[in-house]
């Protein structure tokens, strides 16, 4: 049984959510502002947060960047909200997935059940992942180059790790968009040309010099050790 919390201030959408998502199996709390909401994620620890943004004392994406500064605890951002920039924004700014009113509370515990499935994860499955140089540690999240530690971002670890999972293979951008960003359509190329310049950043190279990471005009990026042969 998952232990759901949902922030949601409409009491005509959270109450049959509510007796929906426990007929459903999950043992389902909720809150009605954002501090009250950020107090419970806080207070009862739940396996996911399920998040409205038009909330009545403070907007509910900057309740995200809150959690994310505090907690790791997997949110769907679930909103009237449809504009491809702010589901972007969203997804930048740590929320796992995104989900746009109205929905069915089937499309809600199906999102859920996916998003609890990734965060949970398999050590097994899992491992730490060594390209040249780097060291990929997905269940501690952490980045080294040649031994010193690489701070990124959440959706950076993401995108590096996506990349790092496909060592020498061409990854496109709607693959990178699909799987990273969790958007299951084209158009919003530019944000990954912007992590990736970030990523190449903080690993010391660039698009014009790279080391591991290979832009693929038309097709993609590439990740590879430094001095493999192509």
């Amino acid at each position: 049984m998952a232990r759901l919390l949902l922030i949601e201030d409409d009491l005509t959408i959270r109450t049959p959510l509510l007796r929906a998502l426990r007929e459903r199996g999950h043992a389902v709390a909720a809150a009605s502002t954002a501090l009250d909401g950020l107090r419970d994620a806080l207070d009862d620890r739940p396996d996911l947060v399920v998040l409205d943004l038009g909330l009545p004392d403070l907007d509910g994406g900057e309740l995200l960047r809150m959690l994310r500064a505090v907690s790791s605890v997997p949110v769907i951002v679930a909103t009237a909200r449809d504009d491809e920039a702010e589901i972007v924004r969203m997804l930048d700014a740590g929320a796992d997935d995104y989900l746009v009113k109205p929905f069915t509370a089937a499309q809600l515990d199906a999102r859920a059940r996916a998003v609890l499935r990734r965060s949970a994860g398999d050590p097994a499955t899992d491992p730490v992942l060594v390209v040249g140089g780097l060291r990929i540690d997905p269940r501690a999240r952490q980045v080294t180059l040649d031994g010193a530690q690489v701070e990124l971002t959440p959706r950076e670890f993401d995108l590096l790790h996506h990349l790092a999972g496909r060592p020498g293979q061409v990854v496109t951008k709607r693959e990178l968009l699909t799987e990273v960003w969790r958007i299951p359509y084209g158009g919003a190329d530019k944000t990954v040309d912007v992590h990736l310049s970030w990523l190449r950043r903080k690993l010391g190279e660039s698009a014009q010099d790279p080391r591991y990471l290979h832009t693929v005009r038309g097709v993609g990026v590439r990740l590879d050790a430094p001095g493999s042969a192509r």
